[in-house]
């Protein structure tokens, strides 16, 4: 008798060190390990707004995030396959993840109508009507190709106790039908847990999302309107349930507070388009707060937005200057300050990573956050 060809897993998770509930791993993809905790920067349309993709290699970026119901409306998930997938298409060779537009289409409240079978919603583009269900997603992400796909989820508002009930079981039994769609063996799919503000219900789809035994777990509905201290309490909830050896990913959070406040937390990933909007907005973030660059007082400041900081943009550029580029518009302005700032979580990423590593994590953790102005 034959004994089967056993192959290797190509998604694996890798916990390599444990401070409290702070955690450093690895997550290995087909396109490259993913040192954890990671921030992802978000590049929704398939790019990471005003920088290109050498930027991002000299950043250090391990994992970039692309939006499956942006790309499905434009240039078409069709078009991006025949371009031999997202890697190619964006001529990107890392690890590369895309939501399940589930969060998208459910912030078009006005022009979507739900049911067992999926959503019904309106182009935010030219106002055509569009069906998603969870089959729908995962043929559209397998189109796309990136590494990790999400399922297709409902998003509720977060105080809503009965629609949170409803939209956590639809989503539960989406899952399900997202995996059983699933046909690429070179994408890991990710389930999202659900469950507004209440403890049992996230208990309850924390238990259901772990025991569908995916590569990895995802947290959604966060960072809608709750507060802080609701949230840390929905991941602590979370987090005590989802298996120990699978990354964790807490979608849509990114300030640095919330980076060092939830990787204490056990968060593993975390995506945010925070970066690169406050760029738009003249606003760097830093080890002490933020800094709005357009304000008067650096007209004539010859220092760099961070004095400790390593990024191009502080070793090159001073203050005075890039303020000069905001007030004459130059496009130049945002792309120095989304340098800058993704770079400020990516290498508080890596610094928080190295503290629970050397068993250090609580001390920098807590001079960190007593440092933060905001």
């Amino acid at each position: 008798m034959q004994t089967p060809e056993i192959k290797p897993a190509l998604f694996t998770f890798e916990l390599l060190a444990q401070d409290g509930g702070a955690r450093a791993g690895v997550f290995h993809t087909p396109h490259g390990d993913i040192p954890t905790p990671i921030f992802a920067p978000v590049g929704t349309q398939g790019t990471v707004k005003s920088l290109t993709q050498r930027h991002l290699v000299e950043l250090d970026a391990k994992l970039i995030l692309a939006n499956t119901y942006h790309l499905y409306l434009r240039p078409g998930d069709a078009l991006v396959a025949g371009m031999g997938g997202l890697h190619k298409f964006m001529a990107w060779d890392g690890p590369i993840l895309t939501d399940s537009g589930g969060f998208q289409v459910f912030s078009l409240a006005n022009t979507r109508q739900v049911d067992e079978d999926g959503v019904i919603f309106k182009s935010h583009i030219d106002g055509s009507t569009h069906r998603f269900t969870p089959e729908t997603s995962i043929a559209v992400q397998e189109n796309l190709g990136a590494d990790v796909i999400m399922a297709f989820d409902e998003c509720a508002e977060p105080y809503d106790r009965a629609y949170n009930l409803s939209a956590m079981e639809r989503t539960h039994r989406w899952a399900e039908r997202c995996l059983a769609a699933k046909t690429r063996e070179d994408q890991a799919l990710f389930g999202i847990v659900q469950g507004g503000v209440f403890p049992d219900l996230r208990a309850a789809s924390a238990a259901f999302i772990a025991d569908l035994n995916l590569p990895g777990n995802a947290i959604g509905g966060l960072s809608v309107g709750e507060t802080k201290p609701e949230m840390h309490a929905m991941i602590d909830v979370v987090n005590a349930i989802l298996p120990q050896d699978k990354p964790r990913y807490l979608m849509g959070v990114g300030t640095p507070q919330d980076l060092v406040e939830c990787v204490d937390l056990g968060i593993d990933i975390f995506d945010c388009v925070l970066p690169t909007r406050l760029a738009r907005h003249h606003a760097a973030m830093t080890d002490t707060g933020r800094v709005n660059v357009m304000n008067a007082q650096y007209a004539r400041d010859e220092r760099p937005i961070s004095e400790t900081c390593t990024c191009y943009t502080c070793q090159t550029h001073s203050r005075a200057y890039i303020r000069h580029l905001i007030q004459a518009r130059e496009m130049l302005s945002g792309t120095l300050l989304s340098i800058h700032n993704i770079h400020t979580l990516l290498n508080l990423t890596a610094r928080l990573r190295e503290a629970i590593i050397a068993g250090n994590f609580t001390s920098f953790a807590r001079a960190y956050l007593s440092n933060l102005k905001s």
